[in-house]
């Protein structure tokens, strides 16, 4: 018997980090899932591709653009944070396409510049420093909850991902720029017909605990799944979260 085809899975990646943060889903889900992690614009190699603010609209159009490209007529989404504020308008606009729905740290809120608080003037930093040491540090704090950043043992973050954050361009403040003045889409949520899964940390600062739960309460088919750690569930707690997000994908 021939076994079936792995169902396509796109993965949508948080600013600041990459396409590499699903590394650990998309091994693990080998010959379960077909995963299609595509670089957002203005971040990785496309940060030189805009001069402009990206907005989550634009993000949206161009990730439909791969799918379309793809020729997909059915997937699920996976997406962190701004790569979650993206696959709820996706999934908001084609509900016909999405099988499932994970949300990683996410909301679909509008960010106020109260809600930012000590981040507020991140962008600016950014564009006018780039990403030194300091601004890396304040970066980690929002990617990463107090329990990870506190466990000298998790060298994957504290090397790997401070380093490649150090490397970061400041051209990436288009698309830090889209994250920050992005505006709500709360209202799309009750359009969502596929199974939803979101993942939510109790240190979350980024997103805190009460947005995911603003999901939760909007997306008609939704479950939670909330943890002791920060924004980045995937690499934060990869053993835990990992297997239950590929259980969800896949049964």
């Amino acid at each position: 018997m021939t076994p079936p085809t792995p169902a396509p899975v796109v993965c949508l990646h948080s600013l600041f980090l990459d396409p590499r943060m699903f590394d650990g889903l998309v091994a693990a889900g080998e010959g379960r899932i077909r995963a299609i992690v595509p670089e957002l614009p203005g971040q990785v190699s496309r940060v030189g591709e805009v001069s402009r603010t990206v907005t989550m609209d634009d993000v949206t159009e161009d990730v439909l653009g791969t799918i379309d490209e793809l020729g997909l007529e059915r997937y699920s989404l996976v997406g962190q944070s701004m790569g979650g504020d993206v696959a709820v308008r996706i999934a908001a606009r084609r509900p016909e396409s999405i099988d499932k729905i994970v949300l990683l740290g996410s909301s679909a809120r509008a960010q106020s510049r109260e809600d930012l608080g000590e981040f507020a003037d991140l962008p600016d930093r950014i564009e006018r420093e780039g990403f030194t040491p300091e601004i890396v540090d304040i970066v980690m704090t929002i990617m990463f909850g107090a329990t990870t950043l506190a466990d000298d043992g998790r060298r994957d973050i504290h090397g790997t991902w401070r380093s490649r954050i150090g490397e970061l361009s400041p051209r990436l403040v288009h698309a830090v720029r889209g994250v920050f003045e992005r505006e709500g889409c709360t209202e799309l949520l009750p359009s969502i017909t596929a199974p939803a899964l979101i993942v939510s940390g109790t240190e979350d600062l980024g997103r805190p605990p009460a947005w995911s739960d603003e999901l939760f309460d909007g997306i008609p088919d939704a479950r939670l799944l909330r943890y002791k750690q920060g924004h980045s569930p995937v690499l934060e707690a990869p053993a835990l979260v990992v297997p239950f997000v590929l259980d969800f994908l896949t049964t």
